[in-house]
């Protein structure tokens, strides 16, 4: 499988999954439509599915053209079924989600809001995150508690460690001031942000990350209770 980072919007990704045998493809959030319609019409692709997150509009607001173009089937969690337009199949969490070569683990990880998803495609390693975990960060907390944010977030911090993270927004130099400023003596997170420097002027995403890079410099990961997570949660609020 290969994975396509596509810029939508101001600063959102979406991604491509291309089945490489046959360029079919999924794509996770589409933000909008014209930017992936671009991408899929210059490569042949067959744009198969489309797998939401969550139902925020800069996370699905390319579904109904996309679907209308490339007869494409939506899917979703089952609780955000009145929330995702189009919708075609209502995803269970720990669902293991099948569909041609495609294989993803479906886990649901409430707290940004009350049906967000983690889609895991445990072959590749791989875990498209939404906005439950970021690069150095982690979604505010619309409509869940901070008891759901930091049991989701141990979730996905469980997976294999070199699982590679694609979340749903280019955040990582801001989140990094916050994790530098909380975290100043951390060698590694030092590093990840010269790394993350370089990236960027280079016209780079800073995505993927790994589960071992976030578990070394996410001070959201590094809490190690939910009192000390609730409370970096409020400062980075208001950072």
């Amino acid at each position: 499988m290969q994975v396509e980072i596509i810029p939508c919007l101001q600063d959102n990704y979406s991604y491509l999954i291309i089945d490489k045998t046959n360029y079919s493809a999924c794509v996770i959030d589409p933000s909008e439509s014209g930017p992936i319609i671009n991408f899929i019409n210059k490569n042949n692709i067959k744009l198969k599915y489309i797998l939401n997150t969550h139902h925020h509009f800069d996370h699905i607001g390319g579904n109904e053209e996309l679907k209308s173009k490339f007869g494409s089937t939506i899917l979703g969690f089952k609780d955000d079924s009145h929330r995702i337009p189009k919708i075609d199949i209502l995803l269970e969490d720990n669902q293991i989600w099948k569909a041609e070569n495609f294989a993803a683990k479906i886990i649901h990880v409430p707290g940004h809001t009350s049906g967000h998803i983690c889609f895991h495609f445990f072959n590749e390693k791989l875990a498209f995150t939404g906005d439950t975990l970021f690069s150095l960060g982690c979604g505010r907390i619309f409509e869940g508690t901070y008891e759901e944010m930091f049991s989701s977030l141990n979730k996905i911090k469980s997976l294999p460690m070199e699982t590679k993270i694609y979340c749903g927004h280019e955040y990582t130099l801001d989140n990094s001031k916050f994790c530098i400023k909380h975290d100043p003596k951390n060698e590694k997170l030092k590093k990840k942000i010269d790394n993350i420097k370089k990236k960027i002027k280079g016209g780079l995403p800073t995505i993927p990350t790994t589960i071992h890079e976030e578990l070394d410099c996410n001070i959201f990961l590094r809490s190690k209770d939910l009192k000390s997570f609730s409370k970096l949660r409020d400062l980075k609020d208001n950072f």
